[in-house]
């Protein structure tokens, strides 16, 4: 691990600060479960924490753009930068094929990958799903793209499975 990175967390795992890596800094907050109001809502404590103590430590903020939102050092965590996912078991799609998960998801303006990450590939049928977008919207507006769209392919794919004789 080169000198200057780091991972910070609390005890529970699920909050994180993760620094050098792709981006200067990434706060993470996660969990298993569907609460994804708590975990929303831990991420906004966790990052006005942070940014007051590097506020009082340094005198420094976040830099922020009026246009571009957050500026980040990873181009495509421009604007808010934040990407809400879920890992969520879809057989369904998994037997209809990743080309028409993909196409799908870019209707409903999310993003599937695998669970190892952005280009750990897929194992199974346990896709990480994701905002697609991060420019021009709000933050509550990207949790609420992904809650609704998630809700959408669960939904679909309970027919799915059922067509494929899964169920």
């Amino acid at each position: 691990w080169p000198e200057g990175r780091g991972i910070f967390h609390n005890k529970e795992k699920s909050f994180l600060v993760w620094v050098n890596e792709e981006d200067q800094f990434r706060i993470i907050s996660m969990q298993k479960g569907g609460d994804v109001k708590g975990v929303f809502e831990r991420l906004a404590r966790g990052i006005q924490t942070v940014a007051n103590s590097v506020k009082g430590e340094c005198g420094k903020e976040f830099m922020r753009s009026d246009k571009f939102g957050y500026i980040h050092t990873c181009p495509t965590n421009l604007g808010t930068g934040m990407r809400a996912s879920v890992h969520i078991d879809l057989p369904g799609w998994n037997k209809e094929g990743l080309d028409k998960l993909k196409a799908r998801c870019e209707e409903l303006a999310l993003q599937p990958r695998g669970t190892r990450g952005e280009s750990g590939g897929q194992t199974g049928h346990t896709y990480d799903i994701s905002n697609k977008h991060r420019l021009g919207y709000s933050e509550v507006q990207l949790v609420q793209t992904m809650i609704d769209g998630v809700n959408k392919l669960y939904d679909e794919d309970l027919k799915l499975q059922e067509k494929h004789g899964l169920k």
